[in-house]
């Protein structure tokens, strides 16, 4: 791995070997998200916590100050929405003359595995590995399901993460389940969790974190359930004790209590 890779993986993955990236790249194919519809209001108080924004080129340059210094996973597929046929039907849409004007220090994309678009996707990823390897630029690949949630058990995403990185990904970001530890026991390169759907408690969501965290994965990638809790900034800070701290679930939710009363 060359030194521009190197710096910028060092970027993403601190000196722990974890991470904790916020996603609000969620508009690409579902519009204005509840809470996520002025993205630069919604992350403001969340930023300090974070390890890197994934984000969008259009709400990066609209509402991501410049001057802001947290490193940006740029997501670069898309092309189909909720209101479509298919949101596996994606393709690339941002070029590498873009990636590196925006001074992207990764780019993620979604793999649509076992969809009828499955090839489009993954040839898709080798495309922009081959691009973005020239530049030392990291890919993170992104396991999607589209709107088939039933596929989110530990066989098919461990076959999603191990494909992804066979085609070059750097980085695999991938649902948690139940036996996690299968999934990145099988993946050479590090696993992120995704959050999902909106669990109906913070003790959930850190649980599953927890849970994530132990069986191996190196850190998060989590939205919905950060900036759409009537509590966002409390969790946050829970959650990053989770993952930068070792912090059990009882001292996580202890934490978020703590915050959310305002102690």
């Amino acid at each position: 791995m060359d030194w521009g890779m190197n710096n910028r993986m060092s970027q993403l993955i601190q000196p722990d070997g974890h991470c904790f990236f916020l996603p609000i790249d969620h508009g690409y194919f579902q519009g204005p998200t509840s809470r996520l519809e002025k993205p630069g209001e919604t992350i403001k108080p969340l930023l300090p916590y974070c390890d890197a924004l994934f984000v969008t080129r259009g709400v990066l340059r609209a509402a991501v100050d410049p001057a802001g210094g947290k490193p940006i996973i740029l997501r670069v597929s898309g092309g189909s929405s909720v209101v479509g046929k298919d949101l596996a039907n994606e393709s690339l849409t941002t070029s590498i003359e873009e990636i590196i004007r925006l001074n992207a220090t990764a780019v993620g994309m979604s793999v649509f595995v076992g969809s009828d678009y499955e090839k489009e996707s993954l040839t898709n990823l080798s495309e922009l590995v081959n691009q973005c390897e020239d530049f030392g630029i990291p890919v993170m690949a992104v396991t999607a399901v589209g709107k088939e949630l039933e596929k989110r058990d530990a066989r098919y995403l461990a076959l999603c993460c191990r494909i992804a990185a066979e085609l070059g990904a750097r980085v695999v970001k991938t649902y948690w389940c139940k036996d996690f530890d299968k999934v990145v026991y099988g993946c050479p390169v590090p696993v992120v969790m995704a959050g999902g759907p909106r669990c109906d408690t913070e003790l959930e969501v850190i649980e599953f974190v927890h849970d994530g965290m132990q069986n191996g994965a190196v850190g998060l990638n989590l939205g919905r359930n950060v900036w759409q809790s009537p509590h966002p900034v409390a969790i946050m800070q829970a959650l990053r004790a989770v993952i930068h701290e070792n912090h059990t679930v009882k001292e996580a939710w202890e934490l978020f209590n703590s915050v959310k009363q305002g102690k």
